[in-house]
């Protein structure tokens, strides 16, 4: 069973720390992508969405060009104690690049489907503008960046050959599922292949159902007109 749990934990973790910082990194980029009037924004949006069309082993090649001992930024990296070749936090960069865009499409249409309105109502109420950034846009999107998160999260559980690349396949170091997969079937091993494809099979089927939820087509995460009726109603009932 070890050779079950400690992918499946190491999965988990990696994808979680992925999934943190794409929450983080992917609504900033997607909130400031959908304010900004310029004729570059769909260039940058472009060059953003890049991981989700380019093969895994690409973006690996890519990486280790960037953060790899001898890449770009290697060297300076190690000389300050960070290394991220043949380690878990190298399959944390892989899996939150390769995820990054499911969070930026998603919390992009959440963002520019918001009612310009309601900002601008709060605006003449005095309300700051980061306070009209958590009260009012962050809760009307929320439904749609939360479905780009999960999706996010079953894209980093599943992320394969970018991690392999810059991560190796370590048992119980760099070893994530779907890498602990690949090298059942290498083996002839198939009861464990088997148990750890049905694994990683439910756990994504289950992420995307309560993603669908949270997405319904009526709506698709730009805030459904009760939380409209709600914010509208909130003044008057002060």
């Amino acid at each position: 069973m070890d050779g079950i749990w400690t992918p499946l934990l190491l999965s988990l973790k990696v994808a979680g720390w992925a999934t943190l910082l794409n929450a983080v990194l992917g609504v900033a980029a997607a909130y400031g992508i959908a304010r900004w009037r310029s004729s570059a924004r769909d260039i940058v949006d472009a060059i953003l969405t890049l991981p989700l069309v380019l093969p895994p082993t690409v973006l690996g090649y890519y990486l280790l060009v960037l953060v790899g001992r001898r890449g770009v930024f290697g060297a300076w990296l190690e000389s300050i104690g960070i290394t991220l070749v043949f380690t878990w936090q190298g399959a944390v960069l892989a899996s939150t690049v390769v995820a990054f865009p499911l969070v930026l499409k998603s919390a992009r249409a959440a963002f520019e489907g918001v009612d310009h309105q309601l900002e601008n109502a709060a605006r003449v109420l005095g309300v700051s503008e980061t306070g009209i950034f958590f009260r009012v846009t962050l809760p009307l999107a929320l439904r749609g960046i939360v479905a780009g998160v999960l999706l996010a999260f079953a894209r980093a559980l599943g992320e394969f050959g970018a991690t392999l690349m810059i991560a190796g396949n370590l048992p119980g170091r760099t070893q994530t599922l779907s890498v602990a997969i690949y090298e059942a079937v290498q083996a002839g091993d198939d009861n464990t292949a088997n148990l750890l494809v049905l694994v990683t099979s439910v756990t994504c089927v289950l992420l995307l159902v309560i993603a669908g939820r949270l997405v319904p087509p009526a709506a698709r995460g730009i805030g459904d007109s009760y939380e409209r009726r709600r914010f509208r109603r909130g003044p008057a009932t002060r």
